[in-house]
């Protein structure tokens, strides 16, 4: 579905009896509205739809709110959750009057990102292959109050219920740190997952695998075949709106929280990259674990930037919950060949200079796509054109290294605020070719600093363990 008559096409086929226009908030949520499919017309994809955007979160202000939504065609798909037959469409956000790119729209930031890497002629298409990781709880409830706060999230699989009241309890939990991966009755969210697979098939995703991951409490991750930058988001977002819609349809809850459980693994999204040219794959090569030279550079761009991007590739207070040491998670900014412990990894799967790529660990799937891989794409270029070097590869378990040996390796940003610091310090590179903005980086920075402050104001429930009696 690429052009405006094959997608009009599509619907009269399905049948359907609405359009749902659906755009990325800064955020990385999906909004929508909805409207009559005989409102769907060629024009609509040249003229856009117009909506109040003084609503959306970061947005417009009230005075000059009105903007268009500029369906792309290439993103139609008939909604399998919609009880009345309608069809989708995700675009891209414009000014009124102009129809310029509005500068603080995620999908026209990834736009530009690829735009910039063309004029760049390093390449023609950066590829992006994310690894979502996710929980699916049975009830999650959580509150917050002036004079008390509280979450609970459960599980049916998890180790803490072995000696719940089940009439019968038949024992099957998973402990902690344990799923990785063992089959039923353990595993009771085989057919979920799999029916999450086939949904996004239908959408035209391609499924490569899924499998519950480390974590008690139904943590799992389903892996989609790579794509171009923003192709790769749009299909973050149709996995999201399908992993979410398929376990409420189950009577379960999907949450994609960093790391929603203590004591036992987060989730992250670790992000494939590599670059190609004429159809040619850009990161093999005779150099390091059978990387190119350009292929180095580009994680010589990633590790120097790697602290800066954590405020964007891991947004949130509970990002840095999941960037401790001793959990997988990738703490350390050093790159290795199979090594999961660093950073960056480069996967020896298979010898085939097309699948050679290079796995960026530290984000997380609270990230909006769009930005993610906006920013490791900048980050990576700047490293290829300025011959960043990346130092020594680092093939020894970090977290095994010795204090002396461990001193030398720098870390990720600690905290939110942390990492809000070094992005402002260090965002030049995303400013090149206009891909991010001074303003949009001005509010998005204002906004988490909002977020952090919010969580430091507030008495957290274990501060009282500690210190009620003092």
């Amino acid at each position: 579905m690429n052009t405006p008559k094959s997608v009009i096409e599509l619907a009269k086929q399905s049948g359907a009896k609405m359009v749902d226009v659906k755009f990325v908030d800064t955020f990385g949520t999906w909004q929508h509205f909805t409207c009559p499919i005989r409102e769907l017309t060629e024009e609509v994809f040249t003229e856009g739809l117009g909506f109040d955007g003084s609503s959306i979160r970061g947005w417009k202000s009230i005075e000059a709110s009105d903007m268009l939504a500029m369906p792309d065609p290439a993103t139609a798909f008939i909604d399998p959750f919609c009880a009345v037959p309608t069809l989708s469409l995700t675009c891209t956000i414009a000014e009124t009057g102009t129809k310029e790119a509005y500068t603080r729209d995620p999908r026209g930031i990834a736009q530009r990102a690829e735009k910039y890497l063309a004029s760049t002629r390093l390449a023609d298409s950066a590829v992006f292959g994310p690894e979502a990781e996710f929980f699916i709880f049975d009830n999650v409830q959580f509150d917050s109050k002036s004079n008390g706060t509280f979450y609970s999230v459960d599980s049916d699989e998890a180790v803490w219920n072995t000696g719940r009241e089940e009439m019968p309890n038949l024992g099957n939990k998973i402990r902690h740190k344990e799923g990785y991966f063992p089959v039923g009755p353990a595993d009771t969210q085989q057919d979920i997952r799999t029916e999450m697979c086939l949904t996004m098939e239908e959408l035209g995703m391609l499924i490569e695998r899924q499998h519950h991951e480390v974590a008690t409490a139904g943590q799992a991750e389903i892996d989609y075949r790579f794509d171009t930058l923003v192709k790769a988001a749009d299909a973050m977002m149709v996995f999201k709106y399908v992993v979410k819609n398929v376990a409420r349809k189950h009577g379960k809850t999907a949450c994609f929280m960093p790391k929603p459980l203590f004591g036992d693994n987060g989730s992250g999204m670790h992000t494939h990259q590599s670059l190609w040219k004429g159809g040619k794959p850009l990161f093999a090569g005779n150099e390091y674990a059978g990387l190119s030279k350009m292929a180095l550079y580009y994680i010589g761009g990633l590790l120097k930037h790697a602290r800066a991007l954590c405020a964007i590739c891991n947004p949130t207070t509970n990002s840095y919950k999941r960037l401790v040491p001793g959990y997988e998670a990738p703490v350390n900014l050093a790159y290795s060949s199979r090594n999961r412990s660093a950073a960056i990894r480069i996967p020896g799967y298979s010898e085939n200079p097309k699948a050679k790529r290079i796995e960026y660990r530290p984000p997380d799937p609270a990230a909006n796509p769009y930005l993610a891989f906006a920013a490791l794409l900048m980050a990576g270029l700047d490293g290829v054109i300025n011959k960043i070097e990346p130092g020594e590869p680092l093939d020894k378990n970090i977290y095994e290294l010795p204090p002396e040996e461990l001193k030398k390796v720098p870390n990720v940003a600690g905290s939110l605020s942390e990492a809000l610091d070094c992005l402002e310090k260090d965002h030049e590179f995303l400013l090149k070719g206009d891909v991010f903005t001074e303003d949009f980086l001005d509010m998005w920075i204002a906004t988490k600093r909002k977020e952090h402050d919010a969580m430091r104001l507030r008495p957290h429930p274990y501060e009282f363990f500690l210190y009620y009696d003092v």
